[in-house]
């Protein structure tokens, strides 16, 4: 286990796995981003879904069942597409690359591990996203595994493992890879995807919209590109917007290397809703180095209500000392759930 400061007591065993399995599920995924990039499935909703989702999220189900086999898990995928008769070699594929990290693995077992993650929102469970921008993945840029738990509806333990990110969270470019570990009013730490947590992480002390850093998915389909166009306009912001993908964008404004990051749905999706495992990791990792998230009302985000965060619809995060001229903008804009979509 990797070694982690006494201060995340009382969640320091959590902390520890939640740690471990995304450093072992990111190493997994980016062995077979070098080996297969591009060699996909496809779900009914026709968003690519790649073999390293299936083995990483298998991979974390089985450790979360040898160190927490009470808590449930609430994950992104299941295993009935695996099981078509026509994807037997992406089974066997998806077996070979889990036998890894688990040399029992066989089709039976991996399918079980994996469906362990239809589970449902309990008083305590965990949340995966075995991987968090498929596309970026697809094309060898920013991706992350993101695990969190979850207890009493508060976000109590977030990871990331970023594996294409700089250790340093510098957004430009690509890196030899980033961990991150939050717990709940004891902060967020970061270091390589392997060996010490060696920073941690505050957010930038940037107040003044004009010079404000702004993240962007890479995908246009993921936010309404110009609204938050508008948006940017409203605040006076004058840098380009910083673009990619995952939640390693929390990870860099956790970093202080952004300050504000928008998730607004294009009207192409009117009845898009967030699913939990695309938040939960990510907000505690921001608010744990002193920033914020919230929908665009201002509200917090619910994340024990089921797979999805009910209601809100669009997410506002931000270093905190914008979040208010951040909001009032998007008000003044009409882009407020009411106005969404």
């Amino acid at each position: 286990m990797p070694a982690l400061p006494d201060l995340f007591r009382p969640y320091s065993a959590e902390a520890s796995f939640a740690l471990d399995a995304v450093r072992r599920a990111g190493a997994l995924c980016a062995a077979i981003q070098a080996e297969v990039v591009g060699g996909s499935l496809e779900k009914d909703d026709r968003s690519p879904v790649t073999l390293a989702d299936f083995a990483s999220q298998a991979v974390v189900a089985r450790m979360l069942a040898e160190h927490f086999p009470d808590d449930p898990l609430v994950a992104e995928e299941g295993s009935e597409l695996l099981q078509q008769p026509e994807q037997r070699d992406a089974l066997e594929a998806v077996v070979a690359y889990t036998a890894r990290e688990f040399s029992n693995a066989d089709p039976p077992a991996v399918c079980a591990w994996i469906d362990r993650g239809m589970g449902e929102p309990a008083p305590r469970f965990w949340t995966l996203d075995p991987i968090d921008g498929t596309a970026g993945f697809l094309r060898s840029e920013q991706y992350c595994v993101a695990l969190a738990l979850i207890e009493d509806g508060e976000v109590v333990v977030g990871a990331l493992a970023c594996p294409r990110l700089s250790p340093g969270l510098d957004p430009a470019g690509l890196g030899s890879g980033a961990s991150l570990i939050a717990v709940r009013g004891q902060g967020v730490w970061s270091g390589p995807m392997a060996g010490d947590l060696d920073r941690r992480l505050t957010v930038s002390q940037q107040h003044d919209p004009a010079g404000a850093r702004v993240l962007q998915s890479v995908e246009r389909r993921h936010s309404d590109v110009d609204k938050m166009s508008a948006l940017r306009i409203a605040l006076g912001t004058k840098a380009d917007p910083v673009r990619l993908d995952s939640q390693a964008k929390f990870a860099v404004l956790a970093g202080g290397e952004a300050e504000l990051m928008f998730r607004i749905p294009t009207p192409a999706r009117p009845d898009y809703r967030e699913k939990i495992w695309d938040q939960a990791a990510g907000s505690i990792v921001v608010e744990e180095a002193g920033g914020r998230v919230t929908d665009l009302t201002g509200g917090r985000l619910d994340f024990a209500s089921g797979r999805t965060v009910p209601h809100p619809r669009g997410v506002l995060v931000s270093n905190r000392h914008l979040h208010d001229a951040a909001l009032a903008a998007v008000q003044e804009l009409g882009f407020g759930p009411d106005g969404v979509g």
